[in-house]
């Protein structure tokens, strides 16, 4: 937790530069209090003020108009020429002032067929100025807003595109109100550089008079003692500008909107829409391949990390370009219309919630939200006291539910949740699931769950898809997938322990490992390869049983001791109650299990991988 102190040397270092800032102000007034002849009286002194206030305000909004756009383009784009362009931005930062009026004399000047066509209205006049004000201060709007689009988090556009907003609507109500901060303080930037700007205008507009160029003719006249006036001037109106901006901007950041009251109304039933699909992808190396060719209404997508379950949920919403998908709900073919035409709810990892609203106004992003729907689900889903409160004010869970409250806001046919019980601890992560688990029971959507929790994916699906390395290892309902899984590797990440290869040598006996291990009856013919499991709670140990192992691992959790055993090839978990009798680690004990307490079946898919027998 933070103390609020500053390290000394970074104290000392920013006070030296702001001490050489404030000091020529500091000055200025100074020389302004004890000054005979301080130059308010020179005639031509407002007006020039007025120019300058005039023209940086005109120039400033021509950059917002064309400079947002451009930023926002630059930000998006990854071509030559978006990097060209980008240079070329830049570029009037280098230049010398009194270059870059030389550079747009060259340009409009009145012997040039622009300067032409204008009747040489252009230069020596407020159009003049703007032009070279524009050409000096766009680079600090630009800059900033390219750098506040290129850092947003793409999620939220992603998610606005499931909302069911267009590309445009995303632009105003996600991606312009992200960067807000950067370019009101980019905009700000670029006025006080139009403001204060010499060179270019000296060249391009000497007449009419701006602040800055009548500021060096006085100096140039008189001297030192009439130039008192229109500095003062400039500094005080800067000043107001910047003051102004920051109370403005402070303000409408603390303003805290307020939902009123609204009756809550259960969204009208839509007939289900079971899910089918056939996706495959290539992104650089990967290969994503996963089908599920018969409608399922509640899906699991279970696997480890880098399986391509994320690019999975991504492909389905269409948040990815290119690709031949099949992608089918109530079985209508919705792979061909874009993200915000399929009326697909996500919920990504992170909430991604928008950090300049509320909870209320996130529920009401999406263009199908209404109020009435909102507020049911606020109520249902435990939002209520919440409601006008932003992100930075919730907890994770309460974030979590913001963000699945307003992905069911949008009535969408199908819900995409990606991991949504992520970094939530253990309490507010079982609450959650049965929250959720009622809510997607009642509202009847179908789901598609990505998670590498086998409970979870037990807990909200009835039909689970294994996958690793972007394949689908086993697809099945909930109870055929957990009880007949396909390989030791879907086993695994099944989290069904003691789960090995084995070969039927007669009835009833098994050989897995070099161990020896007698069953239950099957019917399995004898020599074919199987799968074998027992229980942790069923292994057994003392000197009579038939197993002979090395203890790896013996772990104390409380309410019973998890001790791992060598035996041949096979590494056996056995959980048992907390006695004074358990071998210790690195010992040797003999361990077994009744033979009706083990599972013996073949696998649909051939071969099995894992432990040979």
């Amino acid at each position: 937790m933070s103390t609020g102190r500053r390290p000394p040397t970074l104290v000392l270092l920013g006070s030296l530069l702001g001490l050489y800032l404030a000091l020529p102000v500091a000055l200025l007034i100074v020389h302004l209090v004890t000054a005979e002849q301080r130059g308010f009286g020179a005639p031509g002194l407002w007006g020039a003020a007025v120019v300058s206030v005039v023209t940086a305000t005109v120039s400033a909004t021509i950059i917002a108009v064309l400079g947002v756009p451009l930023a926002y383009v630059l930000a998006r784009s990854r071509s030559r020429l978006a990097t060209v362009v980008g240079l070329v931005v830049q570029l009037p930062l280098a230049l010398p002032p009194l270059v870059s009026g030389v550079l747009l004399l060259a340009l409009v000047g009145p012997y040039t067929p622009i300067g032409q066509f204008f009747g040489g209205r252009l230069t020596d006049s407020l159009a003049g100025i703007v032009l070279a004000q524009t050409f000096v201060a766009a680079p600090f709007l630009v800059i900033s807003a390219r750098s506040a689009f290129a850092t947003a988090d793409p999620a939220l556009t992603e998610v606005g595109a499931t909302l069911g907003l267009s590309p445009l609507g995303r632009f105003f109500k996600i991606s312009l109100p992200v960067a807000s901060s950067a370019i009101v303080a980019g905009l700000l930037l670029s006025w006080l550089r139009a403001f204060g700007e010499f060179g270019a205008t000296v060249i391009l507009a000497y007449h009419p008079y701006s602040l800055p160029v009548f500021t060096y003719v006085q100096f140039s006249s008189t001297g030192l003692p009439d130039t008192l006036a229109p500095s003062v001037l400039a500094v005080v109106l800067a000043g107001a500008v910047t003051l102004g901006v920051t109370v403005v901007t402070r303000g409408r950041w603390r303003r805290r909107p307020v939902a009123g009251p609204v009756v809550a109304a259960a969204p009208t039933p839509r007939p289900a829409r079971p899910l089918a699909f056939d996706l495959e992808r290539r992104l650089g190396t990967f290969h994503l391949q996963v089908a599920v060719p018969d409608p399922v209404h509640r899906l699991a997508v279970l696997g480890p990390s880098g399986a391509g379950k994320s690019t999975t949920l991504r492909a389905l919403a269409g948040l990815l370009e290119g690709g031949t998908d099949r992608v089918e709900l109530g079985g209508v073919a919705v792979a061909g219309l874009p993200a915000d035409r399929r009326r697909i709810g996500y919920v990504p990892q992170e909430p991604s919630l928008l950090p300049h609203r509320t909870v209320w106004q996130q529920l009401l992003l999406s263009p199908r939200a209404d109020p009435a729907t909102a507020a049911f689900w606020v109520d249902r889903t435990g939002l209520g006291e919440l409601a006008d409160r932003y992100p930075h004010e919730l907890s994770g869970g309460q974030a979590k539910r913001a963000a699945l409250a307003r992905a069911l806001c949008s009535h969408p046919d199908l819900l995409l949740l990606d991991e949504p019980f992520s970094s939530l601890d253990t309490p507010e992560r079982r609450e959650l699931r049965a929250e959720i688990r009622q809510l997607l029971s009642s509202a009847g959507i179908a789901t598609v769950l990505v998670t590498h929790d086998p409970e979870e994916a037990a807990l909200l699906a009835d039909e689970i898809v294994v996958v690793a390395g972007g394949r689908v290892l086993q697809h099945g309902t909930r109870r055929a997938v957990f009880e007949r899984p396909d390989s030791v590797e879907v086993a695994r990440l099944l989290g069904v322990r003691n789960v090995a290869v084995g070969r039927l040598t007669g009835p009833g006996r098994i050989a897995a490992g070099g161990v020896a291990l007698a069953v239950g009856p099957t019917t399995a013919p004898v020599g074919a390869p199987l799968l074998w499991s027992v229980l942790p709670e069923c292994v057994l140990f003392g000197p009579d049983q038939p197993i002979e192992g090395t203890v790896v691992d013996l772990a104390d959790l409380g309410t019973a001791a998890e001790v791992t055993v060598a035996a041949g090839s096979l590494t056996l978990v056995a959980r048992t109650p907390v006695t004074s009798g358990l071998p210790a680690a690195g010992s040797r004990c003999r361990l077994g299990f009744a033979p009706d307490s083990v599972r013996v079946w073949v696998p649909d898919r051939e071969p099995v991988a894992g432990i040979s027998a």
